[in-house]
């Protein structure tokens, strides 16, 4: 297929996105219940756990009790055991050790929020509670025996498993090619550099995650590059992948380590030179949640959508309205885009950046001449709620801004890093005997209870390809029961691109996506031609 073709999927050729066009198979391979709890227990497994034992219980006598005494009681005592499977929930469980009556027991939860039930002797209570906000909290529960005057309380302190977005204005904070944030040399093959996060250039030492646009470039070998918490164990899977000559970005959304540092490993055996710019961190305290949206285009230069008509000139820039459009609210505190180039004159980068503002050194993506290639950007907008985009080429280009969700202090959906998990390989033939089918799609239930869920962080990546095309990512509008149905109406066609490919080339693109009324999420192979599909699942918003 030809690079004009390709650019269709960014809009060019409105029948591309139609839903009868082409074979449009049904999902070659599903989750099933045994996938579905796969993916149940991979987001469940990253959950936090918090602990008072029995012995930091404290006893007290109660006013009338007479000569009684805490220390003659016969052992009241409280053990809490917290865990946190999600953003703002908090499962309590208290193991209560006391004599055979029947006992007061008080949660106090920390927000203003209390509980109260009764117990019978020793035993174990269970209670459950959904934060409002994000944060740190004491959690204290209060056992009392009326009948022997005596009280009994222990507590912990629980911080919530959700962060929420503040953007930053984007800023390098790692060049191996001139020693920003690490010392100035290539990353080895198989080797790691690191750059310190938390406490550099304005963002806070609680920072939990960090939005960064990772490029690597001056490659001489196919490899790839993988971000992960400094000082925690490197993950099986990819956050960017290139071939011997290229220059890749990537967004990446990546925890920070406990020494307050990102680390990055060089996957290749071949040294390569890293850029690492950040645009948005998050902590636990109110700042930003995240809205998902169905993907809606706000700009394409080929159409005067947005901005005037025609490529956008070397060395220029356009400034474009957000907020109060297409259903994205006023008061948005940032962005999630995928932008597009398209038909550019010459090799250079885009830069995306808050409206108006000062250009910044950082760059969001990367181009070689004639080159159809899309990123993922999260960036702050201006006050007025626009977002302004430079061509850092000396060449004209064509570009193409997508809206796929958006931050603002009114949404609840708190980010929730998970220890990341490949869920889908097609190279791997024996879980997965087919490749993502030409003009067809597969389906994955990545949200067994989508109820309170968001949306997801994927890094996808399309390999070994043989022919150009473009990959597009979207719930599923039917249960999974009508998408196994051969008679069944299919999903409809999405109209939106998330990574564009050319003929053998390995792309990866950062997705943020809604799971829908169903929690299934359908991957589209928008090309003529069969390719591979890498799926890693990197983190989940909740407001739950």
């Amino acid at each position: 297929m030809t690079a004009a073709l390709v650019a269709a999927g960014l809009g060019l050729i409105p029948s591309t996105a139609s839903a009868t066009e082409g074979p449009a198979k049904p999902a070659a391979q599903g989750p099933g219940a045994a996938q579905a709890a796969q993916a149940a227990q991979a987001t469940k497994a990253s959950g936090e756990k918090f602990h008072s034992p029995a012995d930091r219980t404290v006893r007290t006598t109660l006013p009338g009790a007479g000569n009684k005494a805490a220390e003659d009681h016969p052992g009241l005592a409280a053990e809490i055991t917290g865990e946190s499977y999600s953003a703002h929930r908090l499962e309590l469980i208290t193991k209560i050790t006391g004599p055979d009556v029947t006992l007061d027991v008080v949660v106090d939860w920390g927000d203003g929020r209390t509980e109260k039930t009764t117990a019978k002797g020793t035993g174990e209570v269970y209670h459950s509670h959904i934060y409002a906000e994000v944060g740190e909290y004491v959690v204290k529960v209060t056992v009392t025996d009326v009948a022997n005057g005596i009280q009994a309380a222990n507590q912990i302190a629980f911080v919530t498993a959700g962060a929420e977005f503040t953007p930053h204005a984007p800023t390098r904070l790692l060049d191996t090619r001139d020693g920003t944030g690490a010392k100035a040399g290539k990353v080895v093959g198989r080797g790691t550099t690191r750059v310190r996060v938390a406490g550099n250039s304005g963002i806070p030492a609680g920072a939990t995650a960090v939005v960064l646009n990772v490029t690597v470039t001056n490659t001489t070998a196919d490899g790839h590059v993988t971000a992960y918490a400094g000082g925690g164990s490197r993950p099986d899977t990819s956050n960017l992948n290139h071939t011997a000559g290229q220059s890749v970005p990537n967004l990446v959304i990546v925890p920070v380590g406990e020494d307050g540092y990102v680390e990055f490993f060089n996957g290749g055996w071949s040294p390569v030179d890293l850029v690492a710019d950040v645009t948005g961190y998050f902590t636990r305290s109110a700042a930003g949640g995240y809205t998902a949206m169905t993907p809606a285009r706000f700009v394409d230069t080929r159409e005067g959508l947005g901005t005037a008509k025609g490529r956008l000139a070397g060395r220029g820039t356009f400034t474009t309205q957000i907020d109060g459009l297409k259903g994205v609210p006023k008061g948005i505190t940032a962005v999630a885009l995928n932008v597009t180039v398209t038909n550019p004159g010459e090799a250079g980068h885009l830069s995306v950046f808050p409206g108006g503002g000062q250009t910044p050194t950082a760059s969001n993506l990367n181009f070689t001449a004639g080159q159809t290639v899309a990123n993922s950007v999260i960036v702050p907008v201006s006050a007025d709620g626009r977002i302004s985009v430079f061509n850092g080429s000396w060449a004209g280009t064509d570009v193409v801004v997508d809206v796929v969700g958006h931050y603002s202090k009114d949404s609840r959906a708190a980010y929730r890093a998970i220890d990341p998990w490949r869920a889908i390989d097609t190279r791997d033939t024996v879980a997965w005997p087919e490749r993502l089918p030409a003009r067809g799609y597969f389906s994955q239930w990545f949200a067994p209870e989508p109820e309170g869920v968001e949306a997801f962080t994927f890094n996808t990546t399309v390999t070994n390809t043989t022919d150009s095309g473009f990959l597009s990512v979207a719930p599923s509008p039917l249960p999974w029961e009508e998408n196994t149905d051969p008679n069944a109406p299919k999903p409809p066609r999405p109209g939106s691109s998330t990574l564009n490919w050319a003929k053998g080339a390995t792309v990866p693109n950062l997705v943020q996506t809604g799971v829908g009324e169903y929690g299934i999420i359908n991957f589209w192979n928008q090309g003529w031609q069969d390719a591979d599909l890498i799926v890693d699942v990197f983190g989940i918003y909740e407001t739950n």
